[in-house]
């Protein structure tokens, strides 16, 4: 993944999302009587303009990329024309003014609606969620899951993907529920349930590989030694390795399958290796020696060449489901609903202490997800444009100062107290909303370059 595409994948993902969250302000304020002077894209000084529409609206994209505005005629930003006083944002009431500040929040979480919805008619493709060897000393062994198992129902909720698994635990964990049901089906036909305990979860590390920590693994078939890419810039490549070789034996040890390779490769960085190699009619012996790759805070041996799978028998691993208008539109609101409240409860439990902030993403780590979604192909990058969506109206609606939950917080108050807040009053409001969203951009910056650091 080169970082032009990555910078691509970023850049469109946050031109969609900020029209839509800009366009929703737009639209209400225009449907309430208000004049829109400006509808800007990014920050700072403006790159292109152009006036239009009958109120010569101007429309500018701005130099720094990471937000937008509409500004609205308004007394307190200058000076209005005694005939234009009705369309002042200032003289509408508390009413309108909400549904206005409100509007680009809820456009985001339509935009989220009408991704999955696309989503769930296109139909969702996932691995099935079928139980590789459960790893020991875990919630999953202390429940005595066996290999070879599928889930199909946790809780109430049906498993149709090893994504839906990972969703509905991870939401469970967070909840620290004390103990989940789990119900499988074994490879003789029979069903079991099982109570999975996740009360003592350490929810530090979610946004690594959540099901592995609570010890479910999925199904991987078994894959000979035998390569089926070489990465043009990886070690093997530079020693010569070749698509279609197959690996008899590292230093002398045999090798069975792709997985003893790799653990054999991973766990000697930067040491020579003899690879005994058999391409075509002939037995080779190659030296190699691994890179070496922070992974997780680990130093790791990687050579850069990939597996070759049996596409019949991947086929099998993976399900695809699709519905219809009505039932994807259900779905979709339904898992905007969820994405949006497991979110709310992240960002609670954050504030009390019991979920690291490490978990804050910063634009890097964001950019970085958006252009391995896009190259997954058009289904990833719409379900992670949907899950952006769905926290920056959220983000949006939090009780900030400078937020559009911030601007409903006065509203609100306005309504009890019956007269607005003083401006020196909304001047702090605004001053500490600033300070603690550059703190936010601070921390999770900091984050993405940490996560850099240790691979």
């Amino acid at each position: 993944m080169t970082l032009p595409f990555t910078i691509g994948a970023f850049i469109v993902a946050l031109g969609v999302l900020i029209i839509f969250h800009e366009f929703g302000h737009y639209l209400v304020a225009r449907w309430c009587g208000v004049k829109v002077l400006r509808f800007s894209i990014g920050f700072g000084r403006p790159l292109l303009r152009k006036r239009w529409g009958k109120d010569q609206t101007e429309w500018v994209i701005a130099a720094f990329p990471l937000g937008g505005y509409v500004k609205m005629l308004d007394e307190r930003e200058g000076d209005v024309a005694p005939e234009e006083l009705t369309r002042s944002f200032n003289r509408k009431s508390v009413a309108r003014r909400s549904a206005i500040v409100a509007a680009g929040p809820i456009a985001n979480f339509l935009l989220a609606i009408l991704l999955y919805c696309f989503l769930f008619m296109l139909g969702v493709s996932g691995m099935k969620p079928i139980l590789g060897p459960v790893t020991p000393a875990t919630p999953a062994a202390f429940a005595t899951f066996e290999a070879g198992e599928i889930i199909i129902k946790i809780g109430t909720e049906p498993v149709a993907t090893w994504q839906d698994a990972r969703w509905l635990l991870l939401s469970q964990a967070v909840e620290k529920s004390p103990a989940v049901t789990v119900e499988t089906l074994n490879q003789r036909g029979e069903i079991n349930w099982r109570k999975l305990d996740l009360s003592n979860f350490h929810t530090d590390d979610l946004d690594g590989d959540f099901l592995k920590k609570i010890g479910l693994n999925s199904y991987q078939p078994a894959m000979k030694p035998v390569i089926a890419q070489v990465t043009p810039d990886g070690a093997g490549n530079r020693a010569g390795l070749l698509a279609n070789d197959e690996i008899l034996a590292v230093n002398g040890e045999k090798i069975a399958s792709w997985e003893e390779l790799v653990q054999q490769l991973r766990s000697k960085p930067g040491q020579l290796l003899t690879l005994q190699i058999h391409r075509g009619s002939s037995i080779l012996n190659i030296n190699v020696t691994p890179d070496t790759v922070t992974e997780k805070g680990e130093k790791i041996g990687k050579v850069g060449v990939g597996p070759k799978i049996d596409p019949a028998e991947l086929e099998g691993l993976l399900v695809k489901t699709s519905y219809p208008l009505g039932i994807a539109l259900i779905k979709a609101v339904d898992r905007t609903w969820e994405t949006s409240m497991f979110t709310l409860r992240m960002l609670g439990k954050m504030l009390t202490g019991e979920v690291s902030w490490k978990n804050v993403s910063g634009p890097i780590t964001i950019a970085d997800y958006a252009g391995q979604s896009a190259q997954m192909g058009l289904a990833p990058y719409l379900g992670f444009l949907a899950l952006i969506s769905i926290s920056l109206g959220v983000l949006n609606l939090l009780p900030v100062p400078i937020l559009d939950g911030g601007h409903l917080m006065y509203y609100a108050v306005e309504i009890v107290k019956g007269s607005p807040l003083s401006e020196k009053t909304m001047e702090i409001g605004q001053q500490v909303g600033m300070a603690l969203l550059f703190a936010l951009m601070a921390f999770a910056i900091y984050n993405d370059i940490s996560r850099l650091i240790s691979g």
